[in-house]
């Protein structure tokens, strides 16, 4: 029997296989205006022909806890009760098709306020369609972005009541699954990094001091939705600089205190906090990052990155390196990845009966 295409199950909510679509930007909601920040007919059809390609597991992208956490104007959100409504018409059609609905809560601090990136990607400016960004500390993503406003501890609340407020507002649109972002040098990793952080109060210095605003969001999500939601983090597990900047023995200490806080996986990515990284890329390349969580903080975890294979994806599972594995790009070329990988490893993989006249093609 293929492990991957084994179910799992984690508090009340199982997953028919370990295939997963990982949050991917979509650059395409309303910028403004009465729709800002909710999903729309494209975002329906993208997540929907990927539930109906054989996911077990719909991450929706990245969704800002507020207007001021968006990466760009475009992006999702939850800020709004009013956003609620549409993100339903996602899940409820990802649902149609036996598929777990999850969303990925997000705040951009510092890297906020950019364009989409077929647009260039680069900073806007507060009142030419970009707002003033914030961040842990005075300290600019780069020479290009601006120098954000260094939270106050009065906004850092905010910001973990700005995240549970989301998360109340995921599970009112139906959602199963709630991870919270906390890699790619967004808020809660440049809090995390001593790289963006050089705060001197209680939520820098020390690993105790710059991890504590992902414990308390943790907390807070954790208290804003059902004891038997799943609750995930995204991390990431290195900087590409150590020992300098966020490594991964922090990483390993970070998930070993966010179990406890009620974290149920821990997803594995890495970089993003500090601009022209050389990071050595290549096949299933993040996978040991998430081995080494799993082994060393016995949480379970999401590989991620550049996983193409079907068997290089069923021996991530099967040798223990992971719980699971999140597809993110080969799933944009091809929605039915999935399908071709069951076929791929002898599993049953049921298709949609409207479908079903294509299964000769997906061998």
């Amino acid at each position: 029997m293929s492990a991957l295409f084994s179910p799992l199950s984690i508090r009340g909510t199982t997953f028919a296989h370990r295939v997963w679509m990982a949050p991917m930007c979509q650059y395409s909601a309303a910028a403004d205006g009465p729709d800002a920040g909710a999903p729309n007919a494209w975002h329906v059809q993208h997540y929907g022909s990927r539930a109906v390609g054989g996911v077990a597991h719909v991450i929706v992208e990245a969704t800002a806890v507020t207007a001021d956490g968006r990466i760009s104007p475009f992006d999702l959100g939850l800020w709004d009760d009013a956003q609620v409504a549409a993100h339903r018409t996602v899940t409820d059609l990802v649902h149609a098709q036996g598929v777990v609905a999850g969303v990925q809560l997000a705040h951009a601090g510092r890297k906020a306020s950019t364009d989409a990136p077929w647009r260039g990607g680069s900073p806007l400016a507060d009142g030419a369609g970009g707002w003033p960004v914030v961040g842990p500390s005075a300290v600019a993503f780069s020479d290009a972005h601006p120098t954000p406003h260094a939270l106050t501890v009065e906004e850092v609340a905010d910001v973990v009541a700005a995240f549970a407020d989301a998360a109340r507002r995921a599970v009112a649109a139906g959602y199963d699954v709630v991870e919270v972002h906390a890699a790619h040098g967004y808020l809660l990793h440049q809090f995390c990094s001593p790289d963006s952080n050089v705060r001197d109060d209680a939520y820098g210095g020390s690993f105790e001091n710059r991890t504590r605003l992902v414990r308390e969001v943790v907390t807070a999500v954790r208290a804003a939705v059902p004891d038997m939601m799943p609750v995930l983090v995204r991390v990431s597990a290195t900087d590409w600089v150590e020992p300098a900047g966020w490594t991964g023995d922090d990483t390993v200490r970070l998930a070993r205190d966010l179990a406890p806080l009620g974290v149920d996986m821990v997803h594995v990515s890495s970089g993003g906090n500090l601009p022209h990284v050389r990071i050595p890329t290549g096949p299933a390349y993040q996978v040991p990052l998430a081995a080494r969580v799993r082994a060393e903080a016995g949480v379970p975890t999401v590989a991620v990155g550049l996983i193409t294979d079907p068997q290089d994806a069923e021996r991530v599972v099967a040798d223990g390196s992971a719980d699971a594995v999140a597809l993110g790009r080969p799933l944009l070329a091809d929605p039915a990845w999935p399908h071709r990988a069951a076929a791929a490893l002898g599993a049953d993989l049921a298709l949609a009966p409207q479908y079903e006249r294509a299964r000769s093609f997906l061998a």
